[in-house]
């Protein structure tokens, strides 16, 4: 049976089998028994390879990080995660420099924190997301906006978000959209961050 680990747009975690591109996570989820009672600890949400130098982590292991999973980058920053500063270095340094290079990742996971929950302690859903509006032409590729649905970003077209990849592409819209990814992710991809991106977006 699947465990409770696989992260949506919003930030809600799925039981569902596929794995996704990257996993990463954001703190001790599970209890002494290893079920999952918690959406988040913490202000450390990160997103990593799924292999790096051979390390192993129990996935219900109490007391350490709770591994998540996520289909790519745009849904892992939809979600309000930013890449690992150790085993996606580059990435990492990528993503800060497209932010302001003065930017330390301390201030990164604090400004990240107050963007993408209107509450930040509880067992957070979708419905506790902030979620704000830009002009559609202003929105860059890999961001997730919200029409019947989150969608991605990528160039003319928004394509719909399933655990298994982004399908159903429709025509950007001209209008003002709702948008899932917190502002300073936006302002990152717009900075020249490139995300990962699940080979469907193709």
């Amino acid at each position: 049976m699947p465990l409770r680990n696989r992260v949506d747009p919003f930030g809600d975690l799925h039981a569902i089998a596929a794995r996704g591109m990257f996993t990463g996570n954001r703190g001790c989820l599970v209890d002494a028994a290893g079920a999952t009672v918690r959406h988040h600890r913490g202000n450390l949400w990160i997103t990593c390879v799924l292999d790096f130098r051979g390390r192993r982590v129990g996935l219900t292991r109490p007391n350490r990080w709770t591994p998540l999973f996520f289909l790519d980058d745009a849904v892992a920053l939809a979600a309000g995660h930013r890449p690992c500063g150790e085993c996606r270095h580059a990435d990492y340094r990528a993503y800060r420099d497209a932010v302001g290079s003065d930017v330390r990742a301390p201030d990164l996971n604090r400004r990240l924190a107050a963007q993408r929950l209107r509450r930040g302690r509880g067992p957070a859903r979708g419905g506790d997301r902030r979620i704000w509006t830009a002009r559609s032409a202003e929105l860059p590729d890999g961001a997730v906006v919200l029409t019947d649905g989150p969608r991605l970003v990528l160039g003319a077209r928004l394509h719909a978000f399933s655990f298994d990849g982004w399908h159903d592409p429709v025509p950007r819209s001209a209008d003002e959209l709702a948008v899932l990814t917190p502002p300073i992710s936006v302002r990152a991809l717009a900075g020249g961050f490139a995300p990962r991106l699940h080979p469907s977006a193709s």
